[in-house]
Order: structure tokens, then sequence, then C-alpha cells
């Protein structure tokens, strides 16, 4: 095999054993499709035990698998006048306080009107780490998420975030209103999270196969019939507060993907806001912190279920 740098090894347990190469292989990693899965073991980029198998082939306890993930394709990614909400800016940092509705970064089939199409317009250089697609990008947040993102400029300050955000040190506070009255004041969530097998557009709690993911969580303000709570992540998780939200039986207000009452709120996405981020500046090191208000359209929902 070539392409060591992208070189990815796994090995089979019990709780894995009998189940097809190619799905075992999507449910590993968040950003793997069946279908780019299935493309690579079609050309000799995938082995178990160091033989070449099909798709459909049926895993056994210990077998070790080694995929060898194709580069990137190469894209130009076009600068776009998109208007951005800069919350901080400096030679090495940029913080954005994204709307509801905007796309962190292109993605196949979705190449404009993202966030990194704004950037690229808005700066003259951004860090290279994200690749063609990802310039700048150091975490994200879901396109009906609003709230507080840092981007970076240069590679140095990218790895230092990205070393931040590995070691927890980056404070990341949430406000969502989730459905339900939660019977604790306060609590933490502690609950590994996968993709769901039975849909690969979600996420799921998954004790066996899925990631550590730890969401500390207070209440705010209650209404009865839904309640305002601020989560703190401890880990970063894809849709890692939706998903342990509904995991305690109160997924959030408007959530299209997680939750079954989303006519019901005049929101349009998941009544979630990312209030509060913190970071050490990665070329002073000076602690900076920045708070955002939640959007108007959450503002309206408040409105509405204090006037109830």
């Amino acid at each position: 095999m070539s392409d060591t740098e992208n070189l990815h090894a796994f090995h089979v347990d019990e709780s894995e054993a009998g189940e097809r190469l190619d799905k075992f292989l999507a449910n590993r990693e968040d950003d793997w499709s069946r279908m780019a899965v299935q493309a690579w073991i079609k050309d000799n980029r995938v082995l178990v035990d160091g033989q070449h198998v099909k798709s459909n082939y049926r895993l056994a306890v210990g077998e070790h698998i080694e995929v060898a993930v194709p580069p990137p394709e190469e894209l130009h990614i076009e600068a776009e006048a998109i208007p951005l909400e800069i919350v901080y800016e400096d030679d090495d940092v940029i913080v954005v306080n994204k709307e509801r509705g905007m796309v962190v970064h292109p993605a196949p089939g979705n190449y404009s009107g993202t966030m990194v199409n704004a950037l690229l317009y808005h700066c003259d250089d951004l860090s290279s780490v994200g690749g063609v697609i990802r310039p700048g990008i150091v975490h994200r947040i879901d396109k009906d998420t609003s709230g507080l993102i840092m981007a970076t400029k240069n590679d140095v300050a990218h790895w230092s975030l990205a070393e931040q955000l590995k070691e927890h040190t980056v404070e990341r506070v949430y406000e969502t209103l989730v459905i339900g009255n939660l019977p604790h004041d306060h609590g933490t969530i502690d609950a590994a999270i996968g993709r769901d097998p039975k849909n690969r557009q979600r996420m799921a709690v998954d004790p066996k196969k899925g990631k550590h993911a730890i969401t500390h969580f207070e209440v705010v303000e209650r209404f009865g019939k839904a309640t305002l709570v601020r989560c703190c992540l401890e880990t970063g998780r894809t849709h890692q507060i939706r998903v342990h939200m509904k995991y305690i039986g109160h997924p959030i207000v408007g959530d299209p993907v997680y939750s079954t009452q989303v006519k019901k709120w005049p929101i349009n996405g998941q009544a979630l806001h990312a209030k509060v981020l913190g970071f050490l500046h990665p070329r002073t090191g000076d602690k900076l912190r920045f708070v955002s208000e939640v959007p108007e359209d959450m503002k309206a929902c408040l409105v509405r279920l204090r006037q109830q």
C-alpha cells in the first residue's frame, strides 16, 4: 500500500464479528461514507490480514484491517463577498459570530456560500493545515447552530489552537432550549457517540463503538414544557449536545434531526447557540474570551414561553 501518511488501522473485537467490512469501516470515522469505503475496497486500498477482500466480506474476531485513504481531491474554493460578523481579528486569529444556516466549510455538493468562502474574501491568508476545503478551520459548529467559532491565519496558530482543543482547555459554552422540564438543576452526560448504524445522517449514543463524549449542563430558566440550559463541552463530537440532550429525553427545540416537535416552534433549525468561546492566544499566551447573545429567532422562542 502507498499513501502511508493516510494509513488507518483497526482490529475486530467480539462485538464486531460477523459485520460487513464496508459497514464496519463506514462507522469508524465521521467523514467516511459507505460509498467511499466501497470505492476504496474496489481500488485495493483495504487489506484484511494482508488480503484484498470484497465489500460484503464478513469480519472475524482478531482480524487486522488497514485502509489507505486516498489524498483529497484538489479543489479551488472561490472567495465570496459574504457578510461576516467579526468579533475579533488580528494577524493570527479571527473569531466569527456565525449566523444560523451558514455552513462552516465546503463539502461535496456544497462548494459555495460557506464561512470559508467568506473568510477567503475577507482575509489575505488562512492556515493550510485543514487542506484545500477547510483553510483556517480549527473546529466546526453545525449549519443550523449559531454562535462563536474561531479560525486561524497561519499554521502555527492553527496547531496551537488545535492542541488546546485536544487538551480540553478551550472554553466552549452553549445555550440551548430543550423540550420538557429537566429534572435536575445541573449534571454531566458521559456517553460515547458514534454514527447511527440505522441512519448515517445521524449520530447516536454508542457505548461499544462510539467516541468518548462528555457534556456538562446547568439549568438557566424553566418554562414547564421547555427548559433553557447552559451546556459546557468537555469533548467536541459531531452533534454532541444534540445527541446527548435527546439521549436524556430532552431533545433541542426545533432540531430537524433529533426532535419530533419541529413545527411547533418559531425557529428554523435547532435552538442551540455557541455563546462563549475562550482560549489562549497562540502567539502572546493571553487569555481571550468572547460572549455572544442568542439570535433573534431563539429570543422569539423565549419570549413566547415567558408569555404563556
